[in-house]
């Protein structure tokens, strides 16, 4: 079996971002670039703040003239934001606001409440420093500096800050085009009479909306019948104008598991065996997209020709679905849109619990943070109860067979990191 490890490195490795495939960029206005990815580099053409500025409501005076002994300066101008400042006449003080420019001659800012003010005059109950609760040009970004690298996936904080520099527009990667179906011929739409044998899809519905909350555009093809023909057909038809094609179920080797020599049929896969618990079975391959662009490769971990869509079969049941999604279907399609960093940020907390026994495979516990700061471990993990993915924070990652005592630090992996 593979290691978690050596699964994920070999789908990064084939996932060659769509804009460096020559397959797609674009330019959107700064507004509508939300989690879309960096395609170049943004550089600033301008220091910010542009000019000093005071960072208080005060008065902004030249050091030297309190120096020399006076506390009381009369009051030359007045500067709200966003107006230009005369220059500082000598021996004066200039009633300033927060966020306005400071005047030329000016080198400190008193801040209002450390002055006293009669008859057009200030007096100073403090004596500043050179540069005293101003804010230079530059102090934030410097111009010609980068300050969002290609490979940024854009968060409403980077859009700000690209805005601060007067971008309009960014160029992006394109939105990922993703097919999904769903196999088993026990799987019922909600709204539909549950009959005999039958469960309701709740795989459709979570794995949709995971890929909707990365960015991609959605194509779903609903449940497809547990027959070769149906199988394949949908495979040849989700091929064309997608970039990936995900499906859940049917991948096992049982007589009703049409996905594997669909796939087979219609393109090349690998099936894996990851180390890993919930999941452990994991297809990947490739789907050709027309019968005339015909390929004899052979090795699915290579990168997908222009003719070929990406191939990933998840496991069927919902909890080994969710987690093999987040674990490697999520950074692969983060890595195709070019995102430069795909890899969750995990945290080192105290467990506050106690299981004896490790597994043989890498474990992936659903868990919960306590009002004390530790976590409580959900207490039936089957991968078929969803339940625990609503319950849980996130994911503790314990390495094969590891027991864990109450008090020791383990790897968690919040939801928040994996889910978008």
């Amino acid at each position: 079996m593979l290691s978690t490890a050596d699964a994920l490195a070999t789908l990064l490795g084939a996932a060659t971002p769509v804009a460096l495939a020559g397959r797609g960029t674009e330019t959107l206005p700064t507004l509508d670039a939300l989690n879309r990815v960096l395609t170049a580099d943004v550089v600033s053409p301008l220091d910010v703040p542009p000019m000093h500025t005071s960072a208080m409501d005060g008065y902004a005076v030249c050091v030297a003239d309190l120096a020399q002994g006076s506390r009381r300066l009369p009051v030359s101008q007045r500067i709200p934001a966003g107006h230009a400042p005369q220059p500082l006449a000598a021996g004066t003080a200039a009633r300033i606001f927060t966020g306005a420019t400071v005047p030329p001659g000016a080198d400190a800012v008193v801040m209002q409440e450390q002055t006293e003010t009669a008859d057009g005059d200030v007096t100073f109950l403090h004596t500043p420093k050179a540069g005293e609760w101003i804010t230079a040009q530059g102090a934030d970004i410097h111009k010609g500096s980068v300050i969002l690298p290609a490979g940024t996936r854009l968060t409403p904080q980077a859009l700000g800050l690209a805005a601060s520099v007067g971008c309009a527009t960014l160029d992006v990667a394109r939105r990922l085009k993703v097919a999904v179906f769903f196999t088993g011929d026990e799987l019922t739409m909600p709204g539909e009479p549950l009959r005999p044998g039958a469960i309701y899809n709740s795989n459709r519905f979570t794995l949709s909306g995971l890929l909707r909350n990365l960015g991609c555009e959605v194509t779903d093809y609903g449940i497809v019948p547990d027959r070769l023909d149906a199988t394949r057909a949908t495979l040849r038809e989700a091929a064309n104008g997608h970039d990936l094609i995900l499906t859940c179920g049917g991948v096992s080797v049982g007589e009703e598991d049409h996905v594997r020599p669909a796939v087979e049929a219609e393109g090349r896969l690998a099936m894996w065996q990851i180390a890993m618990k919930p999941g452990k079975p994991l297809a990947f391959g490739a789907v050709r997209r027309s019968e005339v662009q015909r390929q004899t490769q052979t090795q699915p971990q290579t990168q997908a020709n222009a003719d070929e869509a990406f191939f990933i079969g998840l496991p069927g049941n919902p909890v080994s679905s969710f987690v093999t999604f987040l674990l490697f279907v999520r950074p692969f399609v983060l890595r195709l849109a070019g995102a430069t960093h795909v890899s969750p940020r995990a945290l080192s907390l105290r467990a506050d619990f106690t299981q004896a026994k490790g597994d043989r495979r890498n474990e992936f516990l659903r868990a919960r943070v306590n009002p004390a700061g530790g976590l409580d471990l959900f207490p039936n993990q089957s991968s078929a109860v969803l339940t625990s993915t609503v319950w849980g924070d996130g994911l503790i990652d314990n390495p094969p067979h590891h027991p864990i005592s109450a008090g020791e630090t383990v790897r968690f992996i919040p939801f928040t990191e994996l889910l978008y």
